[in-house]
């Protein structure tokens, strides 16, 4: 999710510092200073978001130079603005007020001008440097190279091991030119973060959660221990499954998963080999397909045409919950699709870029279930933008950044056969005995990511601390992915690779904790607003399509933006002030109870031995 703002993107920087006064502020000079500093950001966000999106839907030199000029304006003032900050500490304000002057504090980068020059420079050229990155197969070249777009579809879709091999290899060299520069734009950051009272990047990043950096570690780590033991289910009989299919290139002594055969680059979520983890039927209905039903639906038309139909799907469940249709312009100045003449980031992103009403997606549309849930997700983040524009500009944001992601896929989580059947992709409900077929499609992508979404910020904590220097940069990385996600790459992997590179929130530099927060806030939310639809009956069955009490529910929370602590903005929205995994559990029972049944009677064990 890209916000106009980058004001609370966690790179901020300096300018000329306000000359200190001898006589104390007063609240209404404090006042006045918010005023003028968030005019002045409101300026510099807007036109850095401007900068941004041409360059990320076409990417040149001149973009890339563009973007980081601006992106440039808006640190540089930032900075001025944190610094002169310093002039109100102490000062005894009213609460908006003093929200305000603590969610301001929490940005910084470097205090020489020539080094935040440096680091736009660098931020910008590492997105580049990904969003122009290719695999080209032996004997190809050119138009022939393969984006990471057509190598997703070709990982999703191919059953042979030494393609998907291939294909995962091709992939992770693009990243080792990614290295020196991604260790540098390490030591900027953190020369940021410590000129402004952090430790490092990482502790900076901890503190935007309203606790301290230490209970928000604790915090997730005690979530994770809620749900391990059903990840360790489900990561055993996938291993079963694909050792089933594929035999020796699948199985290993350890008991981890090779990498490449997850049906994702990745292996953060494992929805595309369903077909080959998925259990024998059972009854007499026949499960549906949603890719041929939304190709029927949708028919033969263009593809930016079928590109929009896919977004309408979107639009239109949040305008069966009451909120507005989006503005015209959405429409007309998103990119729905790769285009074919010039690079461009698909990473699928949702776009703020006035503040106000000028909202618009990033994505190449595929016709198929998974981007059917992608821009539910995406336009989440558009209806929670124009939900809280009339906030005060510092305000406008996610509760938290967890929140922001997880608004659209607490929506999807709707994406029930009873809500297909109401948009006529389905015939029929299928029976009970559907549903674990279903809610282990839904694990596949829900459950095996939450290691993941955990141990991205985890090696970069890490790097930010100096804990895992430059040197070791990818073996800190295999470590935790063999710990935490039970998987290994297909060869070993020397230093002189950079493999988190290939995964874009690295050389994004977007920090990625959030992702985790959204997988279990997402079910918080879906749960207080099956409640407030009035549904009865097991919690995997629930679609709020259509509730308007829902809808009112859901607005209350997005209106807020970022103007109170979480925990209050959560209490009002579920009861809870805290992070619960206790409704995704609930969703996922029938389902954890079956697979323990199904580890069980194969003899398969639970587990796997990391590499020492």
């Amino acid at each position: 999710m890209k916000r106009s703002c980058v004001l609370l993107a966690l790179l901020l920087s300096p300018f000329a510092l306000a000359q200190p006064r001898s006589t104390p502020p007063t609240v209404a000079e404090a006042k006045a200073f918010l005023e003028r500093a968030e005019a002045d950001l409101l300026t510099l966000g807007n036109e850095a978001a401007r900068a941004g999106w041409v360059q990320a839907t076409y990417i040149t030199d001149d973009t890339e130079a563009l973007a980081a000029k601006a992106n440039e304006r808006l640190l540089t003032k930032t900075n001025e603005i944190v610094i002169a900050a310093r002039r109100f500490n102490g000062m005894k304000l009213p609460p908006d007020m003093a929200r305000k002057f603590m969610l301001l504090r929490l940005n910084g980068s470097p205090t020489d001008p020539k080094l935040v020059a440096e680091l736009t420079q660098v931020s910008t050229a590492l997105d580049g440097m990904y969003g122009k990155g290719k695999y080209c197969p032996p004997g190809k070249s050119g138009e022939d190279c393969l984006g990471i777009d057509q190598i997703d579809v070709l990982m999703a879709k191919s059953r042979d091991p030494k393609e998907l091999q291939d294909l995962w290899e091709g992939w992770h060299r693009i990243s080792p030119p990614m290295r020196e520069k991604y260790a540098r734009l390490v030591e900027l950051s953190n020369q940021g973060a410590k000129e402004f009272g952090f430790k490092d990047t990482g502790d900076l990043w901890r503190s935007n959660y309203d606790m301290t950096p230490a209970q928000f570690s604790a915090e997730l780590e005690r979530t994770w221990a809620q749900l391990e033991p059903l990840y360790k289910e489900l990561h055993a009989y996938v291993r079963f499954k694909l050792i089933e299919k594929y035999g020796a290139a699948a199985e290993r002594p350890d008991g981890m998963i090779p990498a490449y055969l997850l049906g994702n680059m990745w292996a953060q979520e494992w929805g595309n080999i369903y077909d080959v983890v998925a259990p024998a039927p059972t009854g007499n209905y026949k499960m549906y397909n949603l890719e041929a039903a939304l190709n029927q639906q949708i028919g033969q038309v263009t593809p930016l045409e079928a590109g929009k139909k896919m977004a309408r799907y979107g639009e239109g469940f949040f305008t069966s919950l009451g909120f507005e249709p989006l503005p015209a312009t959405f429409w007309e100045r998103s990119q729905f699709i790769k285009p074919r003449d010039r690079d461009v980031v698909c990473h699928a992103s949702a776009w703020d870029v006035d503040n106000d009403q000028d909202l618009r997606i990033k994505m190449c549309i595929k016709v198929n279930a998974d981007d059917f849930t992608t821009v539910h997700h995406e336009e989440g983040h558009n209806f929670y933008q124009r939900a809280y524009r009339k906030q005060p500009y510092i305000f406008r944001g996610g509760a938290n950044d967890g929140f922001h992601e997880a608004i659209g896929d607490s929506i999807a989580l709707s994406i029930t056969p009873d809500y297909l059947k109401k948009l006529k992709l389905i015939d029929e409900v299928p029976p009970v005995e559907a549903d674990i077929p279903l809610q282990l499609r839904t694990a596949l992508d829900k459950i095996a990511f939450l290691p993941f979404g955990l141990l991205i910020d985890k090696w970069r904590w890490q790097v930010f601390s100096g804990e895992t220097k430059s040197a070791d940069y990818n073996k800190a990385w295999w470590a935790l992915r063999e710990k935490y996600q039970g998987i290994a790459p297909p060869t070993p992997r020397p230093e002189t690779d950079f493999d988190p590179g290939a995964k874009y929130h690295i050389p994004g530099n977007v920090p990625y904790a959030r992702y985790f927060l959204a997988r279990i806030y997402q079910f918080q939310f879906y749960k207080a607003m099956c409640d407030a639809s009035g549904y009865k009956g097991p919690l995997n069955r629930c679609s709020f399509y259509g509730s308007k009490d829902a809808g009112a529910k859901l607005e209350a929370m997005l209106e807020a933006g970022q103007s109170k602590p979480w925990q209050e903005t959560l209490k009002a929205m579920t009861g809870e002030d805290h992070l619960d995994a206790g409704p995704m559990l609930e969703y996922f029972d029938p389902l954890y109870k079956w697979l323990k049944e199904q580890n069980a009677a194969n003899k398969v064990k639970t587990g796997w031995t990391p590499a020492p």
